[in-house]
């Protein structure tokens, strides 16, 4: 906690020299998330590094607090799928668009882009970068530029997912890193992109700071801030006594039992529903204890939920699935996740494990990080609620970078020989994201989210059948017979939605909590 505080107190010794049209945010990450175009650390890397500073051919449209996000054209003016070949995508760019050093974007920088991710043979390639990103993406055959305006790229399997999948891969300036000697560490420090915000400082672990791009290509959307300034602070405590004492502005999720002194000295709390999971991913490798339906089932009930919810000041919804009950993809799954511990008792014992044999479990989790909520309290509290049932659950505390690189190699990986499950949370934004890359057999982890092997050939066939169907009212009849039966598999033991809640300055006016991972910064400004 003191270096914490320490490289805080560093972070901010400077704030006081900035001008009206600042604002300050305390992130949940340990460190700067990556620069150079694909971020890590997660969504909150899309989030502050990512759509801040670059586009992607499609961006999400973050305006509105009462509707989930839709698409919207982004670098690229439109796109089709070939209706002769409809593994081709053709994306039309949008024109005159400029990189921040002044360099412009076509076709040409666009394949530059497609290959430091794809092609490992290219000078530029970044195997950092591509491994952030392509787990997000089905895969690529190919690609080629049609002209200096028109990209078409090439699926393997037909992909109606495709433009959702396509919105996580940003680009980034070919002149720059020809100007900085090819070199990507110096990119992380001066990048280049198109995006709204400009980098004009990077200290790493510290701050970064940006400035509004006053030639943004989308006047709607040009910041209304003078500067925005992200700062590195894991700890709840440490966010929101930074808030508490104006060090700040704004900070991610606040420490609940901070909520009524927020409230009491004027802060706000903004929250909203989102595309957001909170689980355990079991190992389902042979020789684990979850292979037996009996104790997912039993895991599941054992968890009070609601006094969870209570624990974290109500800024969570119980879960009971993998999306949201009013999700069109949530379907009807005949196991009702609840608060049931005799039943938990009673499965556990029909499956062998009993006070004499108890189960005994060991989940790696992090400290802090995108989307993780406050991850420490929580698993305690389920540590609680499992022991009550007889289950001994154990943990691996780890720092948020370290989880999700144990999550990207998967389960049948050695430094996760002795994990039983791994508490990452989601975000099931979009239908590939939420279903294909999580529960698809050939979506194993390096090649997609599926960390731990889950199989369900049922659930495969239906993902299959809704990845080749263009019309979205038989896609979502599909994904809900899918999800239906990933919650009656217990394939997950499902447990929380977040309520994306920050608490920000009553200064901070403009502000549009989008039912989505990604926060609008452009709409944002300070009052006096």
């Amino acid at each position: 906690m003191k270096l914490a505080a320490g490289l805080l107190a560093a972070a901010l010794s400077v704030g006081s020299a900035y001008a009206q049209g600042t604002l300050r945010i305390a992130m949940t990450v340990a460190d700067i998330p990556l620069t150079t175009g694909q971020p890590d650390q997660g969504m909150e890397g899309y989030r502050f590094t990512g759509y801040t500073i670059y586009d992607s051919l499609v961006n999400w449209d973050l305006s509105r607090a009462d509707v989930p996000p839709t698409l919207k054209p982004g670098l690229a003016e439109s796109w089709e799928v070939d209706k002769a070949n409809p593994h081709i995508w053709r994306f039309h760019l949008r024109q005159g668009v400029k990189f921040h050093d002044g360099s412009a974007f076509n076709a040409d920088a666009a394949i530059w882009n497609l290959d430091k991710i794809y092609k490992e043979s290219s000078p530029q390639f970044d195997g950092r970068q591509s491994s952030q990103v392509r787990g997000r993406i089905g895969a690529i055959s190919g690609y080629r530029a049609v002209d200096a305006n028109t990209i078409e790229i090439t699926t393997e399997a037909v992909d109606a997912f495709f433009p959702y999948e396509i919105s996580y891969l940003l680009y980034s300036s070919p002149a720059q890193w020809e100007k900085f000697g090819h070199d990507w560490a110096q990119i992380a420090l001066h990048p280049s992109g198109t995006g709204p915000f400009k980098v004009t400082a990077v200290i790493p672990r510290q701050r970064i700071e940006l400035e509004r791009n006053a030639e943004y290509w989308d006047p709607a959307r040009r910041p209304k801030l003078d500067k925005l300034i992200l700062i590195p602070t894991p700890e709840a405590a440490t966010r929101t006594a930074a808030l508490l004492s104006h060090q700040v502005d704004w900070i991610e999720a606040p420490a609940p039992d901070s909520l009524p002194q927020l409230k009491s000295a004027g802060m706000v709390l903004v929250t909203n529903t989102y595309p957001h999971i909170w689980p355990y991913e079991p190992s389902r490798l042979p020789g684990s204890p979850w292979n037996d339906i009996r104790v997912r089932k039993a895991v599941n009930l054992a968890i009070d939920r609601d006094g969870l919810t209570a624990l974290l000041g109500g800024t969570m919804t119980p879960a009971v699935g993998y999306v949201l009950p009013n999700s069109p993809w949530f379907g009807t799954p005949s196991f009702h996740i609840h608060y049931d511990p005799a039943e938990a008792k009673r499965l556990l014992n029909e499956a062998g494990f009993t006070p004499a044999h108890p189960l005994h479990l060991r989940v790696a989790i992090s400290t802090s990080g995108s989307g993780q909520m406050q991850p420490q309290m929580m698993n305690e509290f389920i540590q609680q609620n499992l022991a009550a049932v007889g289950v001994d659950l154990q943990f691996e505390v780890l720092e948020w970078e370290t989880l999700r690189g144990r999550r990207r190699v998967g389960a049948q990986a050695p430094v996760n020989k002795a994990i039983d499950a791994i508490n990452n949370s989601y975000g099931p934004i979009d239908p590939a994201t939420a279903f294909v890359r999580q529960f698809d057999s050939k979506m194993d982890a390096p090649v997609g989210f599926n960390w731990g092997q889950y199989r369900n050939p049922a659930v495969d066939d239906l993902l299959h059948q809704a990845q080749q169907t263009f019309d979205t009212s038989a896609q979502n009849a599909l994904l809900a017979k899918a999800h239906a039966l990933i919650v009656d598999d217990a394939a997950y033991v499902f447990i929380a939605h977040d309520l994306n809640p920050r608490s920000m300055s009553p200064q901070v006016k403009g502000f549009v909590q989008a039912q989505s991972w990604f926060p609008q910064l452009t709409s944002v400004y300070m009052a006096p």
